[in-house]
């Protein structure tokens, strides 16, 4: 018994020293059993595909870039961004029916706009005598690829602007609304065109937006794009293109060591447009396999369209699954493009107001 208590004496001390770990919060990369065991804007998971088994805590949220600096154009800011921000896992559409069509986010659009995602990439539809967010093909929409009206998400957008009177939001909609004004009716009847940035202040040769304050005091803090060209001139809605160059979606974007354009963008390196937006998620979305996607490749996906684009680091970050990734994530490639942008440096916590790296 002697020789036995100094064993169980130095297990003891282990499992109380793990106990007294996972009673408080929890940093990046620490062992944890719960979300609640991990600091704020963490949370806990494996990540399979990368092997790794022990769940830990991993980057939920970047750091908000208005926390550094407001007083920058718009473009010189880096926005994490979510890809069908609005095909929920698990979702069942509003209709009624369940959905066959693939999903590609975890949570709700008032969740992902608390963790700090500032992008929103949502497909619109004309259905069932309304505009309606649906994942379908051939520019049509249905019951099994239909989520829900897209007013609803908008609404959770409104009262998000409305309770933050200092975040800015944007909104890029690959655009099959055929219905006369029918962005407009939506806009308007989800309280959102008060906050509507206007096409009318929005560069087109490739000099700078007005500054954040600028935006946040003139309360033009929904910055919207479609993909149909047509809607710059009917409903004053920017078209995407015209303003954005965009990396190749799907799998074509997830090549490594090459940053193509997608069809309808300029070549990435078109200085023309100000803002630079790249995809990294593939053409089929994998909950699995997004956590390693999300994680040091997607790093490097942004250094190399950085190169591509004339040395741009991206404003936005298009991802699947945005909370999945093997510890900092896509928050982390946020914030790295951030540093750059604002800091000229890859480290955004030692960021100061006065754009120097402390």
């Amino acid at each position: 018994m002697s020789q036995r208590l100094p064993l169980l004496l130095i297990a003891l001390l282990i499992q109380s020293s793990f106990l007294f770990e996972i009673s408080s919060a929890l940093k990046e990369g620490k062992t944890c059993v719960l979300n609640e065991n991990c600091d704020a804007g963490l949370h806990c998971e494996t990540c399979l595909a990368n092997n790794n088994f022990r769940p830990r805590c991993s980057r939920t949220q970047p750091i908000n870039p208005i926390s550094k600096v407001k007083g920058l154009p718009f473009n010189k800011y880096s926005w994490l961004t979510t890809h069908n921000s609005f095909a929920r896992l698990g979702a069942i559409s509003k209709t009624g029916s369940l959905i066959l069509a693939p999903t590609n986010q975890q949570d709700s659009v008032t969740s992902q706009l608390t963790n700090g995602v500032r992008g929103f990439m949502l497909d619109m539809y004309d259905f069932d005598n309304d505009i309606w967010l649906c994942h379908s093909f051939g520019g049509k929409c249905c019951n099994i690829t239909s989520f829900q009206p897209a007013v609803n998400v908008l609404r959770e957008i409104k009262v998000f602007l409305e309770k933050n009177s200092e975040e800015v939001v944007t909104i890029i909609i690959e655009d099959y609304v055929k219905s006369p004004k029918g962005l407009t009716k939506v806009f308007n009847a989800a309280g959102l065109q008060k906050f509507m940035f206007p096409v009318t202040r929005m560069p087109k040769n490739g000099g700078d937006w007005p500054t954040l304050d600028d935006m946040i005091q003139q309360s033009q803090r929904l910055v919207v794009f479609t993909s149909d060209r047509s809607k710059e001139a009917t409903e004053g809605i920017a078209y995407q293109w015209n303003f954005m160059v965009e990396n190749q979606y799907g799998n074509g974007g997830l090549k490594e060591g090459v940053c193509p354009n997608r069809g309808e963008s300029a070549a990435m390196s078109d200085k023309s447009k100000s803002l630079v937006l790249v995809n990294h998620f593939p053409d089929a979305p994998d909950l699995i396999v997004a956590c390693k996607q999300n994680s040091a490749p997607l790093l490097e996906s942004i250094k190399t369209c950085y190169q591509a684009a004339g040395q741009r680091w991206p404003n936005f970050i298009a991802v699947d699954f945005y909370k999945r990734s093997d510890g900092g994530g896509a928050p982390q490639a946020v914030d790295v493009s951030n540093a750059n942008l604002i800091c000229s440096c890859d480290n955004f916590a030692a960021c100061q107001a006065n754009g120097k790296c402390g």
